[in-house]
């Protein structure tokens, strides 16, 4: 299945970049790429984003194996009723989630490689899965209020319909 695909490749790309991450860099060694704007900065991250829940290894895992078998089902469901944004959608959330997965249970953290500055402000370091599940939970978001919209307008034309029968 093509979004399953999807996910494999991202998970691949996420975990290619995090590989050579961990293998040409120091821990905390940066390369300026916009200034300093935008840095790959070596970084390891044993909690959640912005660092939260940090050494909670195995809530993770757990959490991990859920949303992930979660995601397996109704991503069988979706695809049956025809829809493609909501399928693409859920196959960068699981590519995302696979590839920081695979770091938890194998190095106990995840590396992350992504650094943006604006002005004093830094962004919480980020990587390719964490952008995978970000965009793909707004993804999400944005076919639900497509389909809120599309009912609302069955809705609408499906009584204007039966009006003129009348």
């Amino acid at each position: 299945m093509v979004y399953y695909l999807i996910a494999f490749v991202l998970f691949l790309i996420d975990q290619g970049t995090k590989y050579l991450i961990a293998q040409n860099l120091e821990l905390y060694e940066q390369i300026p790429v916009i200034g300093d704007f935008f840095l790959i900065t070596s970084s390891r991250n044993r909690g959640a984003a912005f660092g939260i829940l940090q050494d909670q290894l195995w809530f993770f895992i757990v959490v991990t194996l859920i949303v992930v078998a979660g995601i397996i089902w109704y991503l069988q469901k979706v695809v049956k009723e025809g829809r493609r944004l909501l399928p693409t959608a859920l196959a960068l959330v699981l590519g995302g989630a696979l590839g920081n997965f695979i770091d938890r249970l194998v190095m106990g953290e995840v590396v992350d490689f992504l650094q943006f500055n604006f002005g004093s402000y830094t962004f919480p370091i980020f990587n390719i899965a964490d952008s995978c599940i970000v965009i793909g939970v707004a993804l999400i978001i944005l076919d639900t209020l497509l389909d809120g919209r599309r009912e609302k307008m069955k809705t609408t034309s499906g009584v204007s319909g039966t009006e003129g029968n009348e």
